[in-house]
């Protein structure tokens, strides 16, 4: 049963990555630099991923986005009780988008977007101390989103979207079996496409001042054959067979409300309230092909959290604009369930970003953002595997803009 356990616990806490990872949302460095606010603006291509109500706003027949961020995370663990620590050794991060959109007519327009909200690399390395919980972990999500937008009059437009979800990840843990070769060690690898929906209303009350309100849906992720591969002792191979496995995960549904203003020529202020609906991942359960091994049920009960944004972009001419944001991300982890594959802390977004027209059709976007994880005492209660986390980040990104 001790080996049972320890399987189901690595399949747990693998896909709970999934789940939370760094849900950073690097999906436009105009955005990024100002907090990532951008349900309640107007900002071409990119509308289609914050709000794309909004895309039928644009004024060009021909609009396109395409972008990049550089992930450097870094990851520290004291152990409870010790003068033990650990530091992380993560690889870097690649998160990219892509927008292109095209205007009908006056009121409708239609476009695709391929983003990366979701990923994570983590490596703690094959001999810390919670080797036999994980040693390191890549995630991948990629959304395709083919969009339309109508724009229902001059103040009042609506879009929806297909999200067409392909997910990878692949994450390795020692076993607590060691031999002549070393560890035993597993490999849990699996990629699957999931669907949902992105639908979004852009009011336009007056010049100055917009609103927005964009809803992500729930993507129900299935995972389906698997595969656990096992590197042990020959003598171990009937009690750690190579087999594959089923299983189900929600990502959850986002609500976002925007409001933006426009203060005079230069100044742009911006606001996002985002609602994550992370208590529908209530629990994760396994079907297994090999007999020997029983289905399982992990109860979660994650909690549903509020990300709250600010940000502005002031245009220090027709060329040149200066952008800032700040936002605070809560973890939907309770106590007792937080684990070294993704130390989930509350966080603290700071960004920084500015803008350059090249010319008429041509513009660049460079942003750098900050991300400060509280410092958290927790640990995960099936393992009894206690200490302090310490996360943090820096990302910077750039992009290129090109619309005819």
């Amino acid at each position: 049963m001790k080996r049972i356990g320890l399987l189901c616990g690595l399949l747990l806490l693998g896909l709970q990555v999934f789940a939370e990872g760094y849900q950073v949302n690097l999906q436009g460095n105009r955005q990024t630099g100002m907090g990532h606010t951008g349900a309640g603006l107007f900002m071409g291509a990119s509308s289609m991923h914050f709000n794309p109500g909004a895309l039928s706003f644009m004024d060009k027949k021909y609009d396109f986005s395409f972008g990049g961020s550089f992930i450097f995370s870094n990851n520290t663990f004291q152990k409870q009780a010790s003068v033990y620590e650990a530091k992380s050794d993560n690889p870097l991060g690649t998160p990219f988008y892509f927008y292109g959109a095209t205007k009908v007519n006056d009121k409708l327009a239609f476009g695709l977007a391929v983003t990366t909200p979701y990923g994570n690399s983590l490596k703690w390395g094959d001999e810390w101390d919670g080797k036999l919980l994980i040693q390191d972990i890549s995630l991948r999500a990629i959304f395709v989103q083919p969009t339309l937008s109508y724009k229902i009059n001059d103040k009042l437009g609506f879009g929806v979207g297909l999200m067409a979800v392909n997910g990878n990840v692949d994450l390795n843990k020692a076993l607590p079996v060691q031999y002549d070769a070393g560890d035993a060690s597993v490999n849990i690898a699996g990629n699957t496409w999931a669907f949902g929906f992105n639908a979004g209303l852009s009011y336009k009350a007056s010049e100055q001042l917009s609103f927005g309100l964009s809803y992500r849906s729930e993507v129900l992720v299935k995972l389906e054959e698997g595969d656990a591969d096992f590197t042990v002792p020959g003598s171990l191979s009937t009690l750690y067979p190579d087999t594959k496995f089923d299983s189900e995960l929600p990502m959850p549904m986002n609500i976002t409300f925007g409001v933006g203003y426009q203060v005079n020529d230069k100044l742009l202020l911006a606001a996002d309230l985002q609602y994550v609906g992370w208590s529908t991942y209530e629990s994760l359960n396994f079907d297994f092909e090999a007999e020997s091994i029983p289905d399982s049920y992990n109860q979660r009960d994650f909690e549903n959290t509020m990300i709250y944004r600010l940000g502005a972009e002031y245009s220090l001419n027709e060329k040149f604009q200066f952008r800032a944001g700040v936002y605070y991300d809560s973890t939907p982890i309770p106590e007792d369930l937080l684990t070294p594959e993704t130390p989930g802390t509350n966080k603290i977004g700071l960004s920084l970003g500015c803008g350059y027209q090249i010319n008429d059709k041509l513009s660049l976007d460079a942003s750098l953002l900050y991300i400060h994880g509280t410092k958290r005492e927790d640990g995960y209660a099936p393992t009894n595997f206690y200490g302090t986390y310490y996360t943090n980040a820096v990302i910077p990104g750039i992009g290129i803009n090109y619309s005819f």
